[in-house]
Formats: C-alpha cells, structure tokens, sequence
C-alpha cells in the first residue's frame, strides 16, 4: 500500500525539454550496451540491468528536461554519465547490499577511483562496466575542462562513489541516520554535487576558481543538491524502503527520529524541500550581487556564476517534471492544492514574517542531557583568571565605543565574571598555563566582537560599515609574515596580538587552516546581522551549519590541534570520520548553548539565531516540543560521536595505514572534543547570568533599546552585553 500521499510542490520555475531528447536516448543505448552494462550480472546471476530496464528508466528524458539549453553532442555526453552513475549505484548494491560484503564493496571503490586519472596518467585495464564506463567519460570530459573543475569534479565523484560505503555500514548495522548528520552524508552519497559539477559542463560556463569556494557558490551548490536529494527521496521512499528495505531516505529519518506516521514525515521532508529553494533564491538575489562587487567580478565572471546558477534553476525544474513521469519510482498519489496559499508561500511566510519584540517566552526548563564524559580544571585556573581580565584591559576592551553613546561595551567585573578562563581550562584541562592563558583570551576577544558588532553596526543597520571592519580583521592574519598595518580599535588590537601568539609557531599549512577558522567566525557575525535585517528566521539546515561558526567551534578546535601540528596529515582531518567527529562534537555544544540561553534570548534580546526557536518555527510546535527535539538531537549526536571513537576512528586509521603515533596523536584529540564538551556542558550549568534570578532584574528588549529588529548576537554561548547589563546599567543612547 502506498504509504503517504506526496506534498504540495514549491514549483516556480516551468520544466523546458531539450529538442535533441531523442538522439541523445538512441546515443546512450548504444553507449551503454558497449560499456557492457545490459549483460552484467548480478550476484543472482540475472543481468543487473536489461534493455527493457533501461528504457523504462528514460535517463534521456531527465537530461533532455534537467539540461534543456545545451547542443547535441553536450547533451549526448551529459546523458551518458547519468547512465553511468545510475548503473553504478545499482551494481553497487545489487553486489554488496545482500551479502553485507563490506570488504569486498571497499576492494570495488578503490580500484574504480583509478580511472580517475591525472593528466598524462594513464588508467588500468577496465574489469567491469562501471570501470569501462568511467575511463570512457572522464576521457571524452576532463580535457575539455580546467583543472580547478577537474578537482571539484574528481572530489564529487570520490565522494559519491567512496561514501556509498556508509549506507552500506547502516545497512548491515540496521541503523537510520540522525537528521544532521543524514543531511550531510547524503551530500556526500546522493551524486547532487556531482551533478552541479556537470551543469557547468553542460552550460559552458565554468565557475570562477578564485570564487567557487566562497559562501555564496557554497549555498548555492548545497542548497541545490539537498532540494534534489529531498525531492528524489519522496519520489523513491516507496521502493527503497517500503519494498527494498534501504534506510537511507529523508522521510524514514523524520519519521524514526519524531516519532510520526510516514505521512506527517513526508510532509515535513516537503517544507524543508520548499525552505531549502527559497535559500536559493535568497543567494541568488542577495548574496551573489555582493559578492560580484566584493571581488570586483568581471562581466564574464558574472556571466558565468549566472549561468550556473540558471542551470542549477532548470535542473530541479526538470528534475522534478522527471521524478513524476519515470518508471524508476513507483507512481505516488499527489495531493490536490487545496491550501489557501500556494505551496511555499506558507514556509517563506514563517521565514520572513518575523516580528521583532512580539514574544514573551518565559522560563524554559532544562532537559536531561545526555553528558558520559565528566569535566577537568586545570590547575592553572587562578593564573588565568587574573591574566584575561589584565588582557582585556590592555587590549581597550573597557573603552567607549565610537559613535554609540556605549561608554564601555565591558568593564573589569563584567569581564571577570563571564569566567572565560573557568570554559578554557575545562576545554584545555591539560594545557600548560600559556595554553589556558590563550585560550581565555580567544574566547575574550570572540564574544567581544561579536557583541561590538551589533552595537556598533546593527542600531543603523551599516551592513556596509560591518563588512568592511570584517575586511580589515583579515589585514591581521597575514600567512606569510607580513607587517600588521596599526591597529585603529581594541578588536583589531585584541586579534594582532593572539594571531601573533597563535600563529608564529604553526606550519603554513596549520596557519591557512587556523586563519580560515577565524575568518569564519567573522564572517557569521554579518550573516547574523543580515539575517535580522531581513527579519529572516534562519533556514533549519543553513543554521545548524553557520552556528558552528558563529560559536567559534572551529577556532577553539584549531587550538586543540596545536599540540601535534605537523604530526598528523591535513588529509587525514579533512576524511569524513574526522569531519563526522567534530560536527557531532560541535553541534553537541552549540544546541548546549541554545537551551540553556533561550530565554534570554528570545524574551530579553529578541534574539531569532536559536536552534529551539529555529524547531519551533519549523515544526509549528511550542518551545517545550522543540525543546525536547533539540535535546534530542544533542543525544543523537553524542550517540554518533561516541560510535564513531569506538569504531570508526580505529576502522580509519586501519584503511589510511596509519601508524601508533599518528593513532595516539587522533586518539587525544578525541579526547580533547570530549573535554571540550563536557567543559562547555558544565560552564552553562555554573553560569548565573540564565537564572530566573539575573533575568528578573532586566527589561524585556533590553538589548537593543529603539532598533528592535537587530538584536546583540550571543557568540560562544556568551552574550557579554546581556550580562554586563545585569551587572551594571548600561545607556545606549
């Protein structure tokens, strides 16, 4: 029986077809019967695929309707890699899923990655007809493309090729993915990103090297793939998992992780289907212009992003129009519209129609958490106590702030007592005191900026004047030993000073990746502050990756790793395990932050960047169901990193051949994450500044008293201004 009926579509853009639709099917049938795939078998003995079965699959229609601009020969070749990869997928599976070979599944991926070649390499003999398939179409491809395509290209089909081996590991683990973490593995195994690569092949336009890595094309790439991912997982739910038994689908997700019926699962798939295209758009038209002038784009550049950008648009138009009408799917029942608003209106609606200073939340109890580690001090506690509070002051942290009336944005007891220096030496319960003593300090200068930025900035709405400091910060992080140009603000000179103490003794590489951190800290302090101009509650998905770096995450881990710098490859941090370790880690103590600071947020700061707000704007639910969802989501992720240091750390090391030292040096830095955890759990469980009591004595909107749609950001957890507030009055006018 069909288990749910589909949702209402957010559809703005009509599918077009491509005119040369039918030389292009006649093209990759024969292409495909020469690669071998209508004969291959399967571990049955029976063909994995047939004429019959390709046909009904019609490849050819989905690249004619998702590629609908593009020449004969263009659309030929785009059309015979769908082909290729469809078969992959499928032999895959239809090898490996069964038996639960898992060894021989990785022996598959390892010598197709072969085929891959550099230029001037030259590839194996092919063994199989994904192998053939593969050297044939990177052959006819890649010359014709730049190298830093080839690179996205090469990482896109490494990961969707590779990764394939964590649905298998669920699989024979009989285990459904937490929402976080499925959204981004699917990434990795859904083949989206891929075929964004093939969208600037297809409409011959390349993105720019020097802008491809930058938040906006990022947005864009991500935010694309996970609509085609949600789509594609409603489309196939009924055949993978009701009759195929695979657990790798949106809807089985929501519906395990919240307990609901397929069909309130499905619906909620739908709308964040619908909230992922209006960020689209949103980076379309908001993004992508400051972008061009950012980084003074050239016509042709600007051309080129557009076109990707249009390509992108007309692949989920015609991805869709192809779901609907393919065999691959079994036909699902498509609810009539009978809303009073057309689909996605509702959700960019609770997106945008945020009022400022409307909301009394009142206290919000504490959940259970989920904690197995116990928290360490360090002992050299009091020397850092006493050494941030002197930083700060040498730094100008207690000065008047420039043209806000703000007659010292701290003072020495407001800095004393955010206890910066209790959260370093639990995160750094090991360090030595210059670590500690460091630590405090980035943790500091952290919260100062980010409560400077929307005091200084946000009361006049200067996007501008913020952009610009955040340009000039970066004067402060050279790599290359370049002399600071004079510091003009105690931001400026807090960062000249810990970049000297952080970064002088690191590796180049250690430093482009520690100055990477900070950069994108940094620049989430603007997203914040666009976000509340725009009166935009964030997109669930785009939050709960962008609060990473509002939190300082990565920049308090690069600390973590000074230890061993150099010992440990790059390559090695950047594997998915490692990257799976430290998100869980991250969002474990970014939601930490988020319960316990909620009501101070939201009922005295009129604060929209928390992630039980964020839930229940989503859910539509009241701050307790979101709060129990947040807080389960805190213990999934916990779950997931403790599997991951018990099995999928040793699992790594084996596969990488790594040795006993590089072994111990992971092993420790798991231990730091843990650390840095349950130090963290514990500071808010100690901190005054969220009782009933410290509340009590403020006003409602006290934070930004006459500009009530920009509040002060909360940074590490620790929104200095609130506190400073309670302590002292402060007049901002």
């Amino acid at each position: 029986m069909q288990a749910f009926t589909l949702p209402d579509f957010y559809l703005p853009h009509p599918a077009r077809l491509n005119p040369h639709e039918q030389h292009a099917r006649d093209h990759s049938n024969e292409w495909a019967r020469a690669m071998g795939m209508l004969d291959a078998p399967g571990p049955s003995g029976e063909p994995v695929w047939d004429q019959e079965k390709l046909s009904k699959h019609d490849y050819a229609l989905m690249c004619a309707y998702t590629h609908p601009d593009c020449d004969s020969p263009t659309l030929d070749l785009v059309t015979d890699w769908y082909v290729w990869v469809f078969f992959f997928d499928d032999h895959f599976l239809e090898s490996f899923k069964y038996d639960r070979d898992l060894t021989g599944a990785q022996e598959y991926l390892d010598r197709l990655e072969l085929f891959m070649t550099e230029p001037g390499q030259t590839p194996p003999e092919p063994g199989n007809p994904a192998e053939a398939g593969l050297a044939d179409l990177w052959a006819r491809t890649v010359p014709h493309m730049s190298d830093g395509w080839r690179r996205r290209f090469v990482t896109s089909t490494h990961n969707l090729m590779v990764e394939s081996m964590w649905e298998l590991e669920n699989i024979s683990r009989h285990r459904v993915a937490n929402p976080i973490e499925y959204i981004e593995m699917r990434r990795r195994v859904g083949g989206a990103p891929w075929s964004a690569n093939l969208v600037e092949y297809a409409c011959g336009a390349e993105l720019p090297d020097r802008l491809a890595g930058r938040r906006p094309l990022r947005v864009l790439r991500d935010t694309f793939s996970d609509a085609v991912h949600l789509r594609n997982d409603l489309f196939s739910y009924q055949r993978e998992v009701a009759q195929e038994g695979e657990n790798s689908n949106a809807v089985l997700v929501l519906e395990r992780f919240l307990e609901v019926p397929p069909q309130r699962a499905a619906d909620l798939v739908g709308e964040l289907l619908t909230s992922r295209l209006h960020q689209f758009e949103n980076t379309v038209l908001t993004e992508l212009p400051l972008m061009f002038a950012e980084h003074a784009a050239t016509p042709p550049e600007q051309l080129a992003v557009s076109l990707y950008a249009k390509g992108l648009q007309d692949w989920q138009a015609g991805g869709h129009e192809w779901h609907a009408r393919s065999s691959r799917y079994q036909k699902i029942e498509e609810r009539a519209g009978t809303g009073p608003l057309a689909p996605g209106v509702a959700t960019l609606l609770g997106q945008y129609a945020h009022v400022p200073l409307a909301r009394r939340s009142g206290h919000l109890p504490l959940p259970a958490f989920h904690m197995p580690y116990r928290p360490h001090a360090s002992p050299h506690l009091a020397r850092a106590r006493r050494h941030v509070v002197a930083w700060g002051r040498a730094m100008g942290f207690f000065d008047p702030v420039p043209g806000t009336g703000v007659h010292g944005l701290w003072d020495e007891r407001a800095l004393a007592g955010f206890d910066f220096a209790h959260c370093a030496a639990m995160i750094h319960a090991h360090g030595t005191p210059e670590q500690v003593e460091l630590s405090s300090d980035w943790l500091a200068w952290g919260t100062y900026g980010d409560d400077l930025f929307p005091v200084q900035y946000g009361r006049g709405r200067d996007f501008l004047g913020a952009k610009a400091q955040n340009a000039r910060l970066s004067l402060f992080l050279p790599l290359d030993g370049t002399a600071l140009p004079e510091p003009l603000n105690p931001l400026e000179r807090g960062l000249a000073d810990l970049w000297r103490r952080t970064a002088g003794p690191m590796a180049p590489a250690a430093r482009a990746r520690f100055r990477k951190a900070v950069e994108d800290m940094t620049a989430s302090w603007l997203w914040e502050l666009a976000n509340q101009i725009q009166n935009r509650v964030p997109d669930p998905v785009d939050y709960v990756e962008m609060r990473r770096a509002t939190f300082g995450s990565d920049l308090t881990m690069g600390l973590a790793r000074l230890a061993h710098a150099g010992q440990v490859p790059d390559e090695v941090y950047e594997h998915r395990v490692m990257q799976q370790l430290e998100h869980a880690a991250q969002d474990y103590a970014c939601f930490t932050n988020d319960v316990f600071s909620y009501q101070k947020e939201i009922e005295y700061e009129d604060e929209i960047h928390n992630m039980v707000f964020v839930v229940e704007r989503f859910l539509g639910c009241d701050r307790l169901a979101a709060r129990d969802v947040v807080a389960k989501l805190m213990t999934e992720r916990m779950r997931q990193f403790e599997h991951t240091v018990a099995v999928e750390l040793p699992a790594m090391c084996r596969q990488l051949g790594l040795d006993d030292e590089m072994r111990g040096q992971l092993g420790a830095y798991a231990d730091h994450l843990k650390d840095w955890m349950s130090g963290i759990l514990r500071w808010h469980q100690q901190c005054v500044r969220y009782s009933a009591a410290s509340l009590a004595q403020r006003s409602p909107g006290l934070g930004l008293p006459h500009a009530p749609a920009v509040p002060l950001p909360s940074g590490l957890g620790m929104s200095a201004m609130r506190v400073l507030e309670w302590l002292h009055p402060v007049h901002l006018n």
